[in-house]
């Protein structure tokens, strides 16, 4: 019995995983789909209903309103392009072929994405068989019964906001970033082994290699956030993750320089400490409070509660200011030693430089400065993109005096 029950068990620890999610709710769109298609299509079988809906039904409202217009779109193309040939010429080689070319060329130019080859497939399924007005506008009923059951699922039950889960995407890389740190800087004191050095340097690479990993799960959050009815402050949501993406993101390759520059060295003192004593415990401290300072920054961006934020940012304010008081004494050890062993400066001072960066990339202040930026960017873009809609928001306000336009 406990064999049984296990993916059971498992299923509902997992009824927050997207993929679970969308697969549930792409099974009962489209079974709804079929039923409603039997009840108001002639076909025995409209299997194009259900097809549709299967399609349609994404993960976000967003990407459900998308893809269900593109996808209508490609079958009424297909099926006028099919309709006129049936007119003119009946189902041969060189008829079939000709339908293929212009459909696929007609798809591009009406930009149905992905839906292209839909367009094609559509005119070839109605050319190919006798009934060419029924089967043809079955086939358009169907899809739009598709497309309306899966944009009606979407309305009446409308999906998760993915932010907690791009959100944990976010923590998870700041923690393996952190992890990546404390094992760098413990590693300084005594003689490290250029296969060791390389293989923190291929650590790094990986990690930069899975930030494509958090950003598909960051561009579903953000498709999640536009048009849900549940979410009021999505462009500040998606402002605050984004830019706090970007700039870990810009961290990680920092750090894999960093490990890069670390190896380099390695490969210069084979025989002998990378760095004295003194310069090694002041590095360690240092990526000690770096590593922490990653981990805040993560916490804090993708924090929605006020209290944990605060607490967050004060968390982060005082482990940079402990990075920096840091920073300061490992640059005066470092100067001290180069002054005396200049072998290698450069390294030493590309590591030191690299250490800046991540500091500079970190800073509260710029912090705010970059999200107000990218806030009034998005605003401005966006009242761009619809000023239809932007009027109308200002018009619920009550805002109707017209602001003047550049000079």
């Amino acid at each position: 019995m406990p064999d049984v029950l296990d993916p059971v068990a498992d299923l509902v620890k997992r009824r927050k995983d997207p993929v679970v999610v969308q697969t549930l709710r792409s099974t009962a769109a489209a079974t709804i789909a079929y039923v409603v298609a039997l009840r108001l299509s002639s076909e025995p079988a409209p299997l194009t209903a259900p097809l549709t809906a299967l399609l349609v039904v994404q993960v976000t409202l967003y990407a459900t309103i998308t893809t269900g217009i593109r996808r209508v779109n490609s079958v009424v193309v297909g099926v006028m392009i099919a309709i006129g040939f049936s007119a003119l010429v009946g189902l041969t080689w060189w008829s079939l072929g000709l339908i293929i070319l212009v459909a696929l060329t007609v798809g591009h130019f009406v930009r149905v994405s992905e839906f292209v080859a839909e367009v094609a497939i559509s005119a070839m399924l109605v050319l190919g068989v006798t009934r060419v007005a029924n089967t043809a506008w079955d086939r358009v009923l169907e899809t739009l019964i598709g497309a309306g059951v899966g944009l009606a699922f979407n309305l009446l039950f409308a999906p998760p906001v993915w932010v907690e889960t791009a959100g944990a995407s976010i923590e998870d890389l700041a923690r393996r970033m952190r992890r990546l740190l404390l094992h760098i800087g413990e590693e300084l004191g005594g003689h490290t082994p250029v296969e060791r050095a390389a293989a923190r340097l291929h650590e790094a690479r990986r990690l930069d290699q899975d930030i494509a990993q958090v950003d598909a799960a960051l561009r579903q959050a953000e498709d999640s956030l536009r048009l849900n009815p549940r979410v009021k402050e999505g462009l500040l949501y998606r402002v605050v993750l984004r830019t706090g993406l970007d700039t870990l993101e810009i961290c990680m390759v920092v750090l894999r320089v960093l490990a890069r520059t670390l190896t380099d060295l390695a490969k210069k003192r084979t025989d002998e400490p990378l760095f004295p004593s003194d310069v090694a415990t002041a590095l360690e401290d240092l990526f000690v409070h770096l590593a922490a300072a990653v981990e805040s920054f993560a916490v804090l961006v993708t924090t929605q509660v006020s209290a944990n934020a605060e607490e967050a940012e004060t968390r982060l304010a005082s482990e940079l200011a402990k990075a920096h008081a840091s920073r300061d004494v490992v640059a005066h050890a470092l100067l001290a030693r180069v002054q005396q062993h200049p072998r290698q400066w450069q390294l030493q001072g590309a590591l030191l430089a690299e250490i800046d960066r991540i500091l500079d990339e970190l800073d509260m202040e710029q912090r705010s400065m970059r999200l107000m930026e990218e806030l009034d960017r998005s605003a401005r873009e966006q009242r761009e993109r619809y000023p239809f809609l932007h009027k109308i928001q200002r018009w619920l306000r009550g805002d109707r005096t017209e602001r003047p336009g550049p000079a």
